[in-house]
């Protein structure tokens, strides 16, 4: 028996090339426009070209304050926020970014340096002219400021260090090794080089190598703090707990009043369950970090109440939690954590004492120090990791809801042979810290052909290009969106468990919500991943269902991979598909269909976010064995003999 698969297929990966320091023009755009702009900000007057009705955004980035200008390079992101069209541009030190043929309406700006948190900011572009806009950046109180080499050193030594430090900031690591390399084999002593070999094994996740490094700059210097900090969250990455006390011990005794070698040795001592010693120098993180702002006195306090409960002090533990949640942006671990406050709450304090070990562990959020501190959140949180928010004292009829469910999924099936739609995605690639690096936006023709017997139900989906496109971007193409409600068709739900949590909402309508996950003792016809149409992986899945209780009809999925494939280096992927009402008059009929969809692929250090967004839905009556003809490029020809198109 064949049902549907979701089928994602990797090609194969493009080198990413450096992006133009001007935005090009989206496709389709010919005519131009010019704007002439005199602002406070020129001297002189500056043309921008621009197509008919759009606008030029200008981006000013600061560094801490006016008027002091970023001296490195930035990423600059702006991105639509209704029809998602994006524009990345890489800016250089003391320049604004250009932004040309900018439709109307609401953005979102994303500036990231080196160095630097993420600031994000929410614009209107209202009217066709030049508007500008200021983004300040904080420093991110756990990056390492990267300065030039300094001690004794040959001339060219110090050239060679000076232009590896200037391309470190401008984020180019491989660049600023070779220049690194040449200036070591000249002054393999200096206890600066050595810290910044250290740095770009550090970045390189070679912990090995980094900690030699930095171990001999920590001898050459032993009072640069720098050197300390970094060689002790190197023996934290590899869990060598007693080193990196020594690091951060000593990094205090040469600063004592530098909040960041208290907290990080308050979170080591939390890792050997030293709770006295972890709460007492989380006090004193907390205390001396209020100048370095919010994230850092959030941080601190993470740790201060994951000391203090593991101590038995629940109150106060939960204070600090509450601070953590309050000052922290939304992420993960905010969400890890308010799970964590909820749960403790719910105990009665009677049995609190009694139950404390297994309430509160030493150490209830796994979470790497700096990750904390700059909080870079580039997808959502695994499903399982947040519970949703469900009316209490409010059970599921469970039966009823898979029944429901079932039979919404099974008269799609039955009253549907095919249907098309225009597919729009928006693409975007990150780093391994999960900030933008490119994105574009691309048009498919999509087409969705259902075969549906006894026993057996098929979706063969295809997209073709609009346009030519050169391929996938990232040699990435993903289908299957239609196919993951099919976990719900009563033919496919025996390779499910189902747990209908309980009564929800989304969007302010009220929903069932059902968590699903793959059994492994069962065949899984909903998602495989196929490299070059040869090797198929099995990929197993789970996630959770918003079901209307009044239509038991499905508004909206999300789904995580159970496992890594690690063959692929395909580490995690979620799926968020919203689906929506698409009515057909003449048919007299009402199909729920993919409105929008959101992906989050992450291969380590390359991730990537997708958005595909259908529109203009047609409904197709065919032959069947006709329509699953996969098409080359297009359909060999149109088998569409009578048509409908939907009303959006």
């Amino acid at each position: 028996m064949r049902r549907s698969r979701s089928t994602l297929w990797l090609l194969l990966f493009v080198s990413l090339l450096s992006l133009p320091l001007l935005a090009q023009a989206p496709s389709g755009m010919v005519t131009q426009g010019i704007i002439t702009a005199n602002t406070g900000r020129v001297s002189t007057a500056t043309n921008y070209e621009t197509a008919p009705g759009t606008a030029v955004v200008i981006i000013h980035a600061f560094a801490e304050e006016k008027p002091a200008k970023l001296d490195r390079s930035a990423r600059m992101d702006l991105t639509h926020e209704g029809a998602q069209l994006g524009q990345d541009i890489i800016v250089p030190a003391h320049e604004d970014a250009v932004f040309v043929n900018s439709v109307l309406g609401k953005y979102i700006i994303s500036v990231s340096a080196v160095g630097y948190l993420t600031e994000r900011q929410e614009i209107t572009v209202k009217k066709p002219e030049r508007q500008d806009f200021d983004i300040v950046l904080r420093r991110d109180p756990a990056a390492i400021v990267l300065n030039e080499a300094s001690g004794d050193m040959p001339k060219n030594a110090r050239k060679e260090a000076d232009r590896a430090v200037s391309l470190l900031k401008a984020g180019r690591p491989a660049d600023a090794r070779k220049h690194l390399e040449k200036a070591y084999e000249l002054a393999p002593t200096n206890a600066d080089l050595n810290f910044l070999f250290g740095y770009l094994h550090f970045q390189d996740k070679d912990y090995v190598q980094a900690e030699s490094y930095l171990r001999k700059a920590a001898n050459l210097n032993p009072r640069s703090i720098q050197t300390l900090g970094l060689l002790g969250r190197t023996n934290l990455e590899q869990q060598n707990y007693p080193a990196a006390q020594s690091a951060f011990s000593q990094a205090t005794l040469v600063d004592s009043e530098d909040w960041l070698p208290h907290y990080l040795l308050a979170y080591t001592y939390l890792q050997e369950k030293e709770y006295n010693r972890a709460r007492n120098e989380a006090q004193i993180a907390v205390a001396k970090s209020a100048r370095y702002g919010k994230n850092a006195t959030a941080a601190a306090e993470l740790t201060l109440g994951q000391a203090l409960l593991a101590l038995g002090q629940k109150n106060e533990g939960l204070q600090a939690l509450k601070v953590f949640v309050r000052d922290s942006p939304p992420g993960s671990t905010v969400d890890q954590v308010r799970v964590l406050i909820t749960k403790i709450e719910q105990i009665d304090d009677a049995s609190a004492a009694g139950s404390e070990a297994t309430v509160a562990p030493a150490a209830p959020v796994a979470v790497d120090p700096k990750v904390v501190l700059s909080m870079q959140t580039w997808r959502p949180p695994d499903i399982d990791d947040v519970k949703p928010n469900i009316e209490p004292g409010m059970s599921c009829p469970s039966a009823q809801v898979l029944a429901g469910a079932g039979q919404r999924v099974q008269e799609f099936v039955q009253d549907v042979t095919n249907f098309s739609a225009q597919e729009v995605l928006y693409h975007k690639s990150l780093d391994a810290a999960g900030l933008s690096k490119d994105t574009e936006t691309r048009k498919y023709n999509y087409v969705a052909a259902i075969s549906s017997q006894p026993g057996s139900v098929l979706i063969d989906e295809y997209h073709t290009d609009s346009v030519p496109q050169n391929g996938d971007p990232a040699g990435i193409g993903s289908t299957g969106f239609v196919a993951l409600a099919l976990a719900f068709h009563p033919e496919m739900q025996d390779e499910f468990d189902f747990d209908c949590e309980g009564k929800g909402e989304w969007r302010g309508q009220p929903t069932w919500l059902v968590h699903f996950i793959q059994r492994r003792d069962r065949p899984n016809h909903l998602q495989s991943f196929t490299v070059g149409g040869l090797k198929e992986y099995r990929v197993d899945l789970k996630g959770r269902a918003w079901i209307s209780t009044d239509t038991f009809q499905i508004v909206h999925i999300e789904a995580d991979m159970i496992h890594p494939v690690r063959e692929l280096g395909l580490m995690g992927e979620h799926q968020v598909v919203q689906y929506g009402p698409v009515p057909f008059a003449k048919r007299n009929v009402t199909l729920w269909l993919p409105k929008n969809v959101e992906i989050y692929f992450d291969f380590g250090k390359r991730r990537y976010y997708r958005q595909y967004n259908f529109d203009d839905y047609m409904l197709f009556d065919v032959d069947v064995a006709e329509s699953r003809k996969p098409p080359a490029g297009a359909p060999a020809k149109d088998p569409m003999p009578s048509k409908e198109k939907g009303a959006n």
